[in-house]
């Protein structure tokens, strides 16, 4: 019994944390769409290879890092830059995105499996978001982190975050191709204005935290 609900819980936690926009989502969206569900599914492999890395850190050292306030700190500043930046590399590719629909080659010179990994590597906001869920999970004795325990759980996260930006990219695909104004409206101006909003939101968070 406790097998099954630190697999469901972790599905639960880390599928809904992944359904919302982010860049590892678009940028699969992208690779599904030029290069096919083979390709995807190496890139995604890379994403929770990594993230598995990071839950099991973050679950054997959640205290420590959520005391540790000064690298909690230049994560979530850094949080804002990144977005920023995130939302600008769209911006500037979203002329490239309208007129040559090969222009994500040039990066898959890489194996999918690596830029899986690479900008999975360089998510840092996943670190405070594992930290504070796996230090509410197991404060609130949702989930059993003895012994071979801890390992059902992670393996509840990484089927969940799979199956979550799966179905987002198939969900994005399917407005793609029965919606003609995704192309012209939704990758260059919705998704930077996204980033955008949320640079904002990381900002209030950075303010509220550690100045007000």
């Amino acid at each position: 019994m406790k097998i099954i609900k630190n697999i469901l819980v972790g599905f639960v936690v880390s599928f809904l944390g992944s359904i919302p926009l982010g860049y590892l989502n678009i940028i699969g969206f992208e690779i599904f769409r030029e290069f096919g569900f083979s390709t995807l599914l190496l890139y995604l492999l890379g994403v929770v290879i990594i993230e598995a890395v990071v839950i099991y850190f973050t679950l054997i050292f959640a205290n420590k890092l959520a005391n540790n306030k000064k690298l909690m700190k230049v994560i979530d500043i850094f949080g804002i830059f990144f977005l920023v930046l995130l939302a600008y590399s769209f911006y500037s590719h979203s002329s490239q995105t309208m007129t040559n629909h090969h222009y994500l080659e040039k990066y898959l010179v890489y194996s999918p499996v690596v830029i899986g990994l690479f900008l999975s590597s360089i998510n840092f906001l996943q670190l405070p978001f594992w930290t504070g869920w796996n230090l509410y999970l197991i404060n609130g004795k949702y989930i059993i982190v003895d012994k071979q325990l801890k390992y059902f759980y992670i393996l509840g996260t990484l089927i969940g975050t799979f199956s979550g930006m799966l179905a987002l990219v198939f969900f994005l695909n399917t407005i793609s191709q029965n919606v003609d104004s995704f192309a012209k409206y939704v990758m260059p101006i919705m998704i930077p204005m996204l980033f955008i909003v949320m640079a904002c939101l990381q900002c209030y968070k950075v303010f509220r935290k550690y100045i007000k």
